[in-house]
């Protein structure tokens, strides 16, 4: 499922790089494509990291 996803998002990515206007756009489309997965990782390690140490601790 999730290698579904990516490849549906890559396609996707690659279409926006054809169409873009200039390479600041490029950019911003790479950032806003990866940003969210980065931003769900780290949160889930926070969550992970805050389980661990609480359970740990007890």
């Amino acid at each position: 499922m999730k290698l579904l996803f990516f490849l549906i998002q890559q396609s996707n990515i690659e279409k926006k790089m054809e169409e873009a206007p200039d390479s600041a756009y490029e950019i911003g489309v790479v950032i806003g494509s990866y940003l969210p997965f980065v931003v769900l990782a780290v949160i889930a390690y926070a969550i992970y990291h805050y389980t661990k140490k609480k359970r740990d601790s007890e």
